[in-house]
């Protein structure tokens, strides 16, 4: 069986740790980088002749609004 004496343990949550903020550091240009690629497609679809094009644009349907402490209407 292996065993890891207190040191090998420091250096493994070290080593995590630094990985760790390194992928918090990464991960808004990463998901930047994404975003812009898919925003980059859709220019590209839409400035294709012959693209479907939207007649009308499209109606968010109202929210629910609900009313706090009111009864139920019968």
């Amino acid at each position: 069986m292996v065993s890891m004496n207190g040191n090998q343990i420091e250096g493994l949550i070290g080593m995590l740790a630094t990985l760790g903020i390194l992928v918090l550091l990464a991960l808004p240009s990463v998901l930047g980088i994404v975003r812009d690629r898919r925003i980059d497609r859709q220019l590209r679809a839409a400035e294709r002749p012959g693209a479907p094009r939207p007649t009308e644009p499209a109606v968010e349907p109202e929210p629910r609004r609900r009313r706090h402490g009111a009864a139920r209407p019968a």
